[in-house]
């Protein structure tokens, strides 16, 4: 690699960086305290998670790449640039909606892209474009990446199942979990890979950026870099199950499962690197400056009055977003204990039943209500969990709100999809699971949301409603329904939870309502 040649800046714009600086790190400071609690949270999972550990090292590596571009920037004179200005308040948005909507991840996004438009507002998009990369590559410390693990456990599963088969090792699967000759095996989270990928990722991006200076290769390695820990992923899994029946389970149960999967995923990766290292594109050597002439600045110098100018807009302009935020906090609901009651359902009865020996894994409700009906020899159970005043903690939407638990020693989940149902005379499209529990019981499970008078079974929609009610000043009232029924000898669950939804669809909307009523 060629070494760069540094170049003298002229007078003028080493005077206007020894202004700009200054500006910009106390602009970045205060936006910092601002949104001390995002940002907070962003920290707290990266010292808790292992998955995310690398956000540790994103701040500082950010600082590197920008050191390194250090003799481009001495060429360029910072003019600040207003219009900017737009761009910093939609981001500014976009985190008050994650607020309101109690998405984490869109929050935390919204604040790196703040962060990101005060450059341009303090410095001009010139050096904004200089420094494209290392400010983009400040996206990587956010935590985000659990919404594939569901798709990535489902993929290893099937492929697991499918290389057993062609091995020749018989195998009985039911969604995530497996049985073999030699015991029973099961894809959690930890066997999604979503750990390699996020770090296969990160690092392969900024191996790329490092490496190559070509955008088709660049690309070209960091979808690469996504495939690739994917596909060693599923055979890692297939490794692991194979070394565990080959070895009547002594090897790759317990710490050694993680222990041999870490392992084979530093060999594949380092493997990848290596044969991307033999297409790197080596730095083009830098133009030798004459010593008898003085190079122009890129840009006028701005003075030093009007950069700090622009420092405190981009800062007011941020603030604007938090004062909003506790403005709309205050708009909360009374608390609530318990729902309104649930009124008679034509044709089905109260009464005791097993069924309500699972219930599902919400928690953080401000109340619900749980009760199993009978009609005509056939068993239905209802479940509702009412949320109100909900922040980023406690919500209804999230990974830990579940049927189930993959870890769940008692039941499990062996199928699901979606259907369209009548419920309270409208079509209402569900989300549907089969659950096995003690005894090969199987339960059908139907599931959807209801947020201020919206039905919907989607996530994305019901973070939306929220957003949107809360933004309109209606608060955030919202609560999920789950219905669910034995599957019987002949399959009926689905045929009888269709006629007990229709029953229920007038007693639950009214409680619903009933309840929204108490705000």
């Amino acid at each position: 690699m060629n070494q760069a040649v540094p170049i003298p800046s002229s007078p003028a714009s080493a005077a206007a960086w020894r202004v700009a600086l200054p500006a910009l790190a106390l602009a970045f400071l205060l936006v910092l305290v601002l949104f001390r609690e995002t940002a907070m949270a962003m920290a707290s999972i990266w010292v808790r998670s292992d998955t995310y550990a690398h956000g540790l090292i994103v701040p500082p590596l950010t600082l590197w790449l920008i050191w390194r571009k250090r003799a481009s920037l001495a060429l360029l004179a910072p003019t600040h640039s207003y219009w900017a200005l737009v761009l910093l308040a939609g981001a500014g948005f976009a985190w008050l909606v994650g607020e309101v909507a109690a998405v984490n991840a869109l929050s935390q996004f919204a604040l790196i892209f703040i962060l990101i438009f005060i450059v341009p507002v303090v410095l001009g998009w010139r050096v904004a474009r200089c420094l494209a990369f290392p400010l983009c590559f400040l996206l990587f410390a956010v935590p985000f990446g659990d919404f594939t693990q569901p798709k990535l456990m489902e993929w290893t599963a099937h492929f697991t199942v499918l290389g057993l088969r062609l091995t020749g090792i018989p195998v009985y699967s039911e969604g995530q979990h497996l049985i073999i000759p030699t015991g029973s095996w099961s894809v959690v989270e930890a066997c999604s890979g979503v750990r390699y990928l996020i770090a296969s990722v990160t690092v392969g991006t900024l191996f790329a950026y490092l490496t190559y200076h070509s955008l088709a290769r660049r690309l070209t390695f960091v979808a690469i870099s996504i495939l690739v820990p994917i596909v060693a992923n599923w055979g890692r899994a297939y490794m692991i199950v194979m070394l565990g029946h080959l070895s009547g389970n002594k090897l790759a149960v317990g710490v050694d499962h993680l222990i041999y999967g870490w392992v084979f995923f530093g060999i594949v990766i380092m493997a990848m690197f290596w044969i991307g290292a033999r297409w790197r594109e080596d730095e083009l050597p830098q133009p030798q400056p004459q010593p008898s002439r003085v190079l122009p600045t890129v840009a006028v110098t701005a003075g030093a009055a009007s950069v700090w100018v622009a420092a405190v807009a981009s800062v007011l302009v941020a603030s604007l977003w938090p004062f909003a935020e506790r403005q709309l906090a205050h708009a909360t609901g009374g608390s609530l204990s318990r729902m309104a009651s649930l009124e008679a359902i034509d044709g089905w009865q109260p009464t005791p039943s097993a069924l309500n020996e699972w219930r599902p894994r919400f928690g953080d409700y401000a109340a619900s209500t749980q009760a199993s009906f009978e009609n005509g020899g056939h068993l239905a159970g209802l479940f509702l969990a009412y949320y109100r005043n909900q922040d980023q903690q406690h919500k209804m939407v999230s990974s830990m709100n579940v049927l189930v638990t993959n870890d769940d020693p008692v039941w499990a989940k062996v199928a699901g999809g979606t259907r369209e149902i009548s419920f309270n005379q409208q079509p209402i499209q569900v989300s549907t699971t089969q659950l096995r529990g003690p005894g090969g019981i199987r339960l059908v499970v139907w599931q959807w949301y209801w947020v201020n008078g919206h039905w919907t079974s989607s996530d994305a929609l019901v973070k939306a409603y929220t957003a949107l009610s809360r933004l309109t000043g209606k608060g955030d009232d919202s609560a999920v329904i789950v219905l669910y029924a034995p599957q019987g000898q002949a399959g009926e669950g689905d045929a009888v939870l269709a006629d007990f939804a229709r029953a229920a669809g007038p007693a639950v909307s009214s409680a619903l309502q009933q309840t929204l009523a108490t705000r």
